[in-house]
């Protein structure tokens, strides 16, 4: 897999959301792939099924790659995995 594309789930006043930013784009863009950031307080379904756990990362298929506390290492993994996949 070449390019791939993240979604960064958040929601308005997340500070997660707000700390896992810059580590999160910055890692992806690293890998040559590309984040689209979605709140999913526009989106009935979305806030249905992810409620309080964003952040959260999901990689192509809408895999979860990542949720709630992001740490460098572990999202490195998770990135590396997917391309692999």
């Amino acid at each position: 897999m070449k390019y791939f594309v993240v979604k960064f789930l958040t929601r308005s006043g997340c500070h997660l959301c707000d700390e896992a930013r810059p580590l999160v784009k910055r890692e992806v863009i690293r890998r040559g792939g590309s984040l689209v950031e979605v709140d999913i307080d526009t989106d009935d379904v979305l806030t249905r099924d992810f409620g309080l756990r964003v952040p959260v990362l999901l990689g192509p298929g809408d895999v979860v790659l990542a949720e709630g506390v992001i740490e460098a290492g572990s999202l490195r993994r998770a990135l590396r995995r997917m391309r692999r996949a």
